[in-house]
C-alpha cells in the first residue's frame, strides 16, 4: 500500500509509557506516512509515568524502531523534548541514531513561512512554577483516561463509535478558566517578538490551526485522546490529520482492550 507523502510531519504527546497511550494507531500512522521532515514535538516518552510504575509493551519498541529507521533512511528527524520527557533536555544538540535533539527549532515551510517549533510547557504557568500541582493534575487526568477506556468499551457494545469523554471534560474545564486561549496568546506573542510567522507546538492536547492576529498557531494534538498530527503539504500548506478517521488499517477497537500487562511488560488483552 502506497504511503501518504508529506513534506513535513509534526507529532506530539504520544506519552509512550502511559497505559492509555493509543500506540496501535500511532504505529499504524508511522507505517503509512512518509515525509522529508519528522518533528517529535515533546512528551514522546512519558518519563513522569514511568517513574511511578514501569509499563513498556513491545509495541513501544516497534514505534521507536520505526522512527529510527525513518531517520536512517533519510528523513530528517528532530526531537524537541517536553515536560514529561524533560530529562532529554540535558542532551541538547546530541545526534543520536540519526535523530537531532533540540530545545526548540525554527522550521521554514515550502512557501517560506518561518515557524517556531517547541513543546509549549514553557508557557504553562502551572507546570513551570508549581510542578507538584502539575503532577497532581497528571494523576487526575490518568483517572479520566481510565474511565474513558471503559466508557468506550460500553459504547462499542451498544454499537456506537469512539467518543473521548476525557477530552470533552477537559475542554469544558479549560474553557471555564480560559486556559487554552491564554496559552495560545502567550505562544503567539513570543512568535511575534521573534519576527516569525507562527508557532507549532503541543502540550495541551488540543489539535487546532488558528489565525491569531495575522500569525498562525498550530497545535499537533496528541496520541492519547485524539490521535492527531500536523502535516505540511508540498506547497507549504499546513493541515491537521485525524488518524482515527483516516487510518488505512481499521484496528477494530483493539486499542481499548489493552488494559493490563503481565510481569514481563507484555500487553495482555482483557477480553
Amino acid at each position: 500500500m502506497t504511503p501518504l507523502r508529506y513534506k513535513s510531519l509534526f507529532i506530539s504527546d504520544t506519552h509512550l509509557g502511559l497505559r492509555a497511550a493509543r500506540t496501535e494507531y500511532l504505529l499504524d500512522f508511522l507505517k503509512h506516512t512518509e515525509s522529508d521532515n519528522l518533528y517529535l514535538v515533546g512528551d514522546i516518552l512519558d518519563i513522569w509515568k514511568m517513574r511511578s510504575g514501569w509499563y513498556w509493551p513491545s509495541i513501544n519498541n516497534e514505534i521507536i524502531h520505526r522512527v529510527i529507521d525513518k531517520a536512517k533512511r533519510g528523513t530528517r528527524v528532530v526531537y524537541v523534548p517536553g515536560n514529561h520527557d524533560e530529562l532529554l533536555r540535558d542532551y541538547l544538540d546530541l545526534h543520536f541514531s540519526a535523530i537531532d535533539i533540540q530545545r526548540e527549532i525554527v522550521h521554514q515551510t515550502a512557501d517560506n513561512r518561518r515557524f517556531l517549533v517547541l513543546h509549549g510547557d514553557e508557557f504553562d504557568g502551572v507546570v513551570m512554577s508549581n510542578k507538584w500541582l502539575a503532577h497532581l493534575g497528571s494523576g487526575a487526568y490518568d483517572m479520566l483516561l481510565w474511565l474513558n477506556r471503559w466508557f468506550n468499551l460500553a459504547r462499542r457494545r451498544l454499537g456506537f463509535g469512539y467518543w473521548s469523554l476525557s477530552a470533552y471534560l477537559k475542554q469544558q474545564v479549560k474553557k471555564a478558566v480560559q486556559y487554552i486561549g491564554n496559552f495560545e496568546q502567550a505562544v503567539i506573542h513570543t512568535a511575534r517578538e521573534r519576527g516569525l510567522d507562527g508557532v507549532i507546538c503541543g502540550h495541551i492536547h488540543h489539535a487546532v490551526i488558528n489565525d491569531l492576529e495575522g500569525l498562525t498557531y498550530a497545535n499537533c494534538g496528541d496520541w492519547v485522546e485524539s490521535c492527531t498530527a500536523l502535516a505540511e503539504e508540498p506547497d507549504g500548506t499546513l493541515k491537521l490529520i485525524h488518524w482515527i478517521d483516516q487510518s488505512m488499517q481499521l484496528l477494530d477497537g483493539k486499542e481499548q482492550h489493552y488494559a493490563d500487562s503481565d510481569s514481563d511488560g507484555r500487553v495482555v488483552p482483557t477480553s
